[in-house]
């Protein structure tokens, strides 16, 4: 019983903030629609970066920048 007590004491809480996040995560993160996102990268508010096989990548300054210009 004392080992699952150091196991579960030596597994760190807290998670490294992610760089950047996809459409759907910037979305829930938002509170608006997955294309309420896309709308906001096609009028210029959104500078997206491009992932692997043309997927793109909302970076975490960006949304940052959103939300103070509001």
């Amino acid at each position: 019983m004392e080992t699952l007590t150091a196991v579960a004491t030596a597994v760190p809480t807290e998670t490294p903030e992610r760089l950047a996040y996809s459409l759907e995560e910037a979305a829930q993160m938002l509170g608006v629609h997955y294309f309420s996102i896309y709308r906001l990268i096609q009028r210029g508010k959104l500078k997206p970066c491009r992932a692997l096989r043309g997927k793109f990548l909302i970076p975490r300054t960006e949304l940052v920048k959103l939300l103070k210009s509001e």
